[in-house]
């Protein structure tokens, strides 16, 4: 699970970007900053990487060029938040975000495996409050996806959850006619 950094210090994204450029944090620093607090990732385990690249692929196969699929890379999710979600699929062009990372998004997807209690709780409450119309949970542990949808950003929550199996199709909220098989979400058992 990851931890957060030594510091008592609560940072903005501004702040946050600006360490990146300043040199304190670098390309290969795997960190987010997460309510204020940078906090280190943690390795990813074969099974991790390998559901987060079929997500991908399944996505992709699904919506196509309506929209830019992004992985592991940054997204604003408010004035204190910039988690790097396993993929995201964001409105418009990949030209788009030439000069900013995305802080609106279609769907989100985590990957849980060793961060499945913070991606469950502090990161539902983020992709909530940032207005996320759909939050998948890949769940390695339980071998199913989780889904969390109508988001009371107000509220910090998501009115809707539900648990998805192997055998069963998910359809994509902000594209009527793609659904992607939860079999192709998971990695092989």
């Amino acid at each position: 699970m990851a931890t957060p950094a030594p510091s008592a210090a609560r940072y903005t994204a501004e702040r946050y970007f600006a360490l990146v450029e300043e040199g304190l944090l670098g390309p290969d620093d795997r960190v987010e900053l997460l309510e204020g607090v940078i906090v280190a990732m943690a390795p990813q385990s074969p099974r991790h990487a390998s559901a987060a690249r079929h997500v991908e692929r399944a996505l992709r196969a699904a919506i196509g060029g309506r929209a830019v699929i992004s992985v592991q890379s940054p997204f604003v999710a408010g004035a204190s938040s910039v988690p790097e979600p396993d993929v995201a699929v964001v409105p418009g062009q990949l030209s788009d975000y030439d000069r900013e990372h995305p802080a609106t998004a279609l769907l989100i997807v985590e990957v849980a495996d060793s961060s499945l209690i913070q991606d469950r709780i502090t990161k539902a409450s983020m992709y909530a409050a940032a207005g996320a119309p759909e939050y998948w949970l890949v769940n390695l542990h339980e071998d199913c996806v989780e889904i969390f949808r109508a988001p009371e950003p107000e509220a910090r929550r998501y009115a809707e959850r539900r648990v998805t199996r192997r055998g069963e199709r998910l359809a994509l909220a902000a594209f009527a006619a793609a659904s992607v098989a939860v079999d192709d979400l998971l990695p092989g058992r």
